[in-house]
């Protein structure tokens, strides 16, 4: 039988050293932008909200910062989420993406989500989608990509099938 070495960590105890940090922290200049792309499944991994939490972070950092949502991304931004009733939350976290997304729009970004992928995948309506979200053309997404280069913004895509 192994025998495990050390003592039984307690709450409060540090396991990692959190005060060391290796890079400058950055905040955005004059009108510097950022895009986040994502084009994941919601709830098959942390990929959406860590995308969603990254966002937010980049916008409190002074970026004008914008989600763009398309392929299964597009069902994040679903208003009609909540059991047994929408906007009820059936277990701790159920709806981490509503809040998520809702705080980064209070806090002044912007959300756009792809009316092809959201209907022809879902059968989800633009009206089914959080208010404040931008549904956009399909082509919109590309040409998104292509704004952001053209505006030397930050970029961030996230890709996971």
């Amino acid at each position: 039988m192994a025998q495990i070495v050390g003592e039984r960590v307690r709450p409060g105890d540090a396991i990692v050293d959190y005060e060391d940090k290796v890079f400058e922290d950055i905040q955005a200049g004059e009108g510097e932008k950022a895009y986040i792309f994502m084009h994941t499944v919601p709830f098959e991994g942390s990929v959406g909200l860590v995308n969603m939490l990254t966002a937010t972070r980049i916008g409190r950092k002074g970026f004008d910062t914008s989600i763009v949502m398309f392929g299964p991304a597009s069902l994040m931004v679903s208003a009609s989420r909540g059991y047994p009733k929408v906007g009820d939350e059936a277990f701790p976290g159920a709806l981490g993406y509503n809040k998520q997304l809702q705080t980064f729009m209070d806090e002044g970004g912007k959300i756009y989500a792809c009316r092809f992928s959201a209907a022809a995948l879902y059968g989800m309506r633009e009206i089914d989608m959080m208010e404040g979200v931008k549904p956009i053309n399909p082509l919109d997404v590309l040409d998104a990509q292509l704004t952001a280069r053209r505006e030397g913004a930050l970029i961030m895509q996230t890709w996971t099938v």
